[in-house]
């Protein structure tokens, strides 16, 4: 029994239990959790949970109102598009499109990030100070202009968006891990470690990193909501998901014109990007909240 209440007091001391209990006390940061949660749960299963095929057209049944309203019918609880088509499964479909899309960009961009982060912030000399500053200067430009010129290269589609995307947020990842990790090679724990032998990669993967990581997921949180608003600010433009590819952005460009007509097939889309860019900046907050917490205590 005393070796189970020690065991249980230390894990109690672990750095990510102690982050758990700070995040928890925020209940802002629970609802965005649970909404994350959700919005991450249905653009892995939005194929299986779709009550109805979201490209199938039907002429019967155009612009029908959401089942709410005395037109509306219960097997479609938001209406239809102009062409028939499903709102409902739509939206769960463009869950794939817009906030699955997102993470996948944010993901790339993190370990192409690392990489060149880690390789700018260990590096000194001309080599360093050159790359520096062209990264300044492409931090200049605005992640949505830069990935509308990449689009503008590659042309419109979800997959050359998912590069433009993955591709503007590079130098945002670079520039926060190498400010990180030449912040890290100053203290006084990695000039011990280095006499005690160690060489630049030992210093990187056994210190440096392991104490940059709370930084990295502050930056994952942002990158995320602004690859959010990025995606779906192409499909509006008509620069990234192509008809009838149900994105989010997409859509609200496609029923941009009957918004007095069906105001729900442009109000819903909109609302689910506000929410999915709400759900991520409320954990971001939060675990920057935590972790400032955390070290004070």
């Amino acid at each position: 029994m005393q070796k189970f209440r020690l065991y249980f007091e230390e894990k109690n001391r672990s750095p990510l239990v102690q982050l758990w209990r700070e995040f928890a006390r925020q209940h802002s940061a629970l609802f965005g959790l649970a909404l994350f949660a959700g919005f991450l749960l249905l653009s892995i299963l939005a194929s299986l949970l779709t009550p109805h095929d979201p490209y199938l057209q039907a002429d019967h049944l155009l612009l029908l109102p959401p089942s709410w309203s005395e037109q509306g019918l219960v097997q479609y609880p938001f209406g239809t598009d102009d062409l028939g088509r499903d709102l409902l499964s739509r939206m769960l479909k463009g869950t794939t499109y817009t906030f699955g899309l997102a993470l996948v960009t944010v993901l790339g961009a993190l370990i192409a990030g690392l990489a060149l982060g880690a390789l700018a912030g260990m590096s000194r000399g001309v080599k360093s100070s050159f790359f520096n500053h062209l990264l300044d200067l492409i931090l200049t430009i605005p992640s949505l202009l830069l990935a509308i010129i990449i689009v503008a290269v590659l042309g419109p589609g979800l997959a050359n968006t998912a590069w433009a995307v993955s591709l503007a947020l590079l130098p945002q990842f670079v520039h926060g891990i190498r400010n990180a990790i030449a912040e890290q090679l100053k203290q006084d724990y990695v000039t011990a470690y280095r006499l005690d032998g160690a060489n630049n990669w030992q210093v990187l993967t056994r210190l440096v990193i392991p104490n940059i990581w709370e930084k990295v997921t502050i930056m994952c949180s942002m990158a995320l909501s602004t690859a959010i608003l990025d995606i779906a600010a192409l499909g509006f433009l008509s620069l990234g998901a192509q008809a009838p590819t149900a994105e989010w952005g997409a859509m609200i460009n496609d029923s941009l014109d009957l918004i007095y007509l069906a105001p729900a097939s442009v109000a819903i889309p909109g609302l689910l990007i506000f929410t999915a860019v709400l759900s991520v900046n409320l954990v971001g907050d939060g675990l920057k909240i935590a972790m400032q917490r955390r070290r004070e205590g």
